[in-house]
């Protein structure tokens, strides 16, 4: 069957106030931007609570359906037929042929739900469910209804024109991104990091990035690796901004100077100081990182509280209480497992410590670091200075 027509489904933005016309506006642009580059044109408008992507020619359902699901905010995709508004006997017929094109050979059982928005129209909502039914029925023996559990579900919308369908293809939800605010992520080439990412961009925040390169430990293909990352991530958030950080020099200065066991958790309370500063000047509110508690050393709750000690601004961590494979099963369906596991290394790898502190105290750990001063004081500022800004996606 051929269709020109989409109706696209929110569903926590419907509980919004006043300003629901924001997350409306937001989720009707992306919407827009993610068909821009389709074989044909959409316009894409919102029009009494609903939101419409509508074709001047017959489009391929699921390749828009495949852009749609890339976007936050929206919660089904539905191939639509629009009708003008017309008498409840022709509708009935609209209705039996909408179910030949769409189930020539159809059996089983089915029901009609009705949303009679214009009240003007003669019959009630129930009155066309059974209208139509009936119609269906006669044309079609091997159909049965059920009123509990149908396997064909015929919507039928009357507005100021008659919307039919029957698939809701299921859209990612969320909130539309931008409609919170914006966040740094610490972005590495591991799985977990990628996922909190699109995890928080989810809940409609804007998100850029920062990742810490440490040549030439680190190679150029580990650097292209989190560049890949980044831009897998901006399918679903829009543009993402990495700042990436050469943070060769102040490792460096780290692992000759601190206590071996020690390096994870100073390095890491160095990189939250830069991620936060870079925030502070990029406008970002809070600072996102892909930790779950227990999975490595530096992500028991002592350390995590060592690491939160020099942050000002919030720290997000959606992973917090996922277990290993939970991560892995969400880095697969969001398309970030394969670039993930290539075998590239990053920096804290190549400076981890044999038997890094599980639980850290964090009086020890600031009398560590102020061995560092001031040279750090120096590193730091030189690397927040040569940071390279890289857009991706």
């Amino acid at each position: 069957m051929e269709f020109r027509a989409l109706l696209i489904k929110y569903a926590e933005i419907g509980i919004k106030g006043k300003n629901r016309y924001l997350f409306e506006d937001k989720l009707v642009s992306q919407c827009a931007r993610a068909l821009k580059d389709l074989p044909v044109p959409f316009n894409v408008y919102k029009k009494t609570g609903r939101i419409y992507a509508v074709s001047p020619e017959p489009f391929d359902v699921e390749e828009a359906a495949e852009a749609l699901q890339r976007v936050f905010g929206v919660a089904g995709i539905c191939p639509l037929v629009q009708l003008p508004l017309m008498k409840p006997e022709e509708l009935a017929g609209a209705a039996v042929d909408y179910m030949r094109e769409m189930y020539p050979q159809a059996s089983g059982s089915f029901k009609v739900f009705t949303t009679r928005a214009d009240k003007s129209y003669p019959l009630e909502s129930n009155e066309i469910n059974c209208l139509l039914g009936e119609a269906i029925l006669k044309a079609f023996p091997d159909l049965h209804v059920d009123v509990h559990q149908p396997q064909i579900r015929l919507h039928v919308e009357i507005r100021s024109e008659i919307n039919l369908y029957s698939r809701v293809l299921p859209g990612p939800g969320g909130m539309p991104v931008g409609t919170n605010g914006k966040a740094m992520l610490l972005l590495s080439g591991g799985i977990d990091s990628p996922v909190a990412g699109w995890m928080v961009a989810k809940r409609g925040v804007t998100i850029e990035a920062v990742y810490f390169h440490a040549p030439p430990y680190t190679s150029e293909r580990a650097r292209q690796k989190v560049v890949d990352l980044a831009a897998e991530i901006a399918r679903y958030a829009g543009p993402v901004r990495l700042h990436v950080v050469n943070f060769t020099a102040p490792q460096l200065h780290i692992y000759e100077t601190c206590p071996h066991e020690e390096l994870t958790i100073i390095m890491r309370r160095y990189m939250m100081r830069i991620a936060e500063r870079l925030a502070a000047e990029n406008g970002c509110l809070g600072l996102v990182t892909g930790e779950s508690i227990g999975q490595v050393a530096s992500q028991t709750v002592h350390s995590l509280a060592v690491t939160n000690e020099v942050c000002r601004l919030p720290v997000f961590r959606p992973l917090i209480a996922f277990d290993k494979q939970d991560i892995i099963d969400l880095s697969k369906k969001i398309g970030t497992y394969e670039t993930s596991i290539l075998p590239y290394e990053d920096c804290c790898t190549i400076f981890v410590a044999k038997h890094p502190v599980t639980k850290p105290n964090a009086g020890i750990i600031r009398r560590s670091e102020e061995r560092l001063l001031p040279k750090m004081d120096e590193l730091v500022e030189e690397a927040i200075r040569t940071a390279e800004v890289v857009v991706c996606g």
